[in-house]
């Protein structure tokens, strides 16, 4: 990317608007580019609906990986004579769930329509996703979603949500889709579940792990894998967890949702990257770097065939920590997303938490997972 964030995101809206036809455009930049700079930029050039986050570190997009250490950007816009979308934002404040009920509201009427969306994108800023759908969900019912949470480079809060001409960094945005096309998510964390689990006897202000089996959690946790609290303390839990980390199961079996441990606390709790609840079960899981490089391929292969027509575009939410595991190999998977995306376009973004749902589930917000949607042709 340019060093001028304005002209990066005039020739980033350029590169991707398909004519005159796109109806929304999809804009992921790196936290430490400017921003605003490159929403004005894009801006000067389309008027369309807009929404995006900043991405861990890169984008991939069927050209190859999108990285810089001046920063980067890059856009996939869509363009259907069916779809019909409305696109709202509010930021952050004292009630999630009623500013999730407020961006509902506002994107149905954005989208000058009175009824609900067939499908819906998120985005928030990470700590309260769970509320913002909760909200969202108060308004239009269970209806199918995808998406994920701004992310930074490091953890430290430099993270940034677009929607139009607005850039923040606390708060949540929707895209709402109206359309009789086919849309299909696959939400998976595509770990194996492990013969270990307990229960969650206590939680503290909702992500934090106090005890399992009645034991403090992360001597618990180190006891599953082998190691020593001393050694995960910290933000070592978060990178020595990644291959080895928590699932919980949803009411019908249906889907496993990741739970990332991401600090080790010096008093032998764990912080949590979701929401927990007492008295429920929690399970190892585990898998290996190979696996998570494979499963981004394999998940856009059952996209595909799950599809009922062609895929026209794939977005493809995945995990920023699954990334760092991943390390040097990620061209690795670009070269799975181009063999099985066959010529069809697609953006990646990396995330500090993915939502989705599986089959009958409920929608939910998990982490190390991915989140990837295909879109069907008219």
């Amino acid at each position: 990317m340019a060093e001028d964030n304005f002209t990066s995101g005039v020739t980033t809206a350029k590169n991707s608007l398909i004519g005159n036809s796109s109806k929304v455009g999809f804009l992921y930049t790196s936290s430490v580019s400017n921003t605003k700079e490159i929403v004005k930029g894009v801006r000067s050039v389309t008027d369309i609906p807009l929404i995006g986050c900043t991405s861990s570190g890169a984008l991939i997009v069927p050209e190859g990986i999108v990285a810089s250490d001046h920063g980067f950007s890059g856009m996939m816009t869509m363009a259907d004579a069916d779809l019909q979308v409305g696109v709202a934002y509010h930021e952050g404040g004292k009630n999630a769930r009623l500013i999730g009920r407020k961006v509902a509201l506002e994107a149905v009427k954005n989208a000058k329509m009175k009824t609900a969306p067939a499908y819906f994108y998120m985005i928030a800023s990470p700590k309260e996703e769970e509320d913002y759908l909760m909200g969202i969900q108060d308004v239009i019912g269970r209806v199918p979603m995808f998406g994920g949470s701004a992310a930074d480079d490091a953890v430290e809060g430099k993270w940034k949500i677009i929607c139009n001409d607005k850039v923040f960094s606390n708060g949540v945005a929707v895209c709402f889709f109206y359309t009789k096309n086919d849309i299909v998510t696959e939400f998976t964390g595509a770990y194996h579940e492990t013969e270990i689990s307990g229960i969650i006897t206590k939680v503290e202000e909702d992500r934090t792990l106090v005890t399992i089996d009645k034991e403090l959690s992360l001597k618990k946790y180190a006891s599953w894998v082998k190691s020593s609290t001393s050694k995960l303390h910290g933000t070592n839990l978060l990178l020595d967890s990644i291959l080895h980390p928590l699932g919980v199961k949803d009411q019908i079996g249906s889907l496993t949702v990741v739970r990332h441990p991401m600090i080790g606390n010096t008093n032998n709790t764990m912080n949590i990257g979701n929401r927990l609840v007492e008295n429920t079960a929690v399970t190892l899981l585990e898998t290996t770097t190979d696996e998570l490089i494979n499963a981004t391929g394999n998940i856009v292969k059952l996209i595909r065939k799950e599809l009922t027509t062609d895929p026209a575009a794939y977005m493809l939410v995945h995990s920023g920590a699954r990334k760092l595991a991943i390390g040097t190999r990620l061209p690795e998977v670009h070269k799975q997303l181009v063999k099985e995306a066959k010529g069809v376009p697609f953006i990646c973004f990396f995330t500090f938490g993915e939502y989705g749902y599986h089959e009958n589930s409920a929608n939910t917000c998990g982490g190390l997972m991915l989140s990837f949607t295909g879109f069907g042709k008219e």
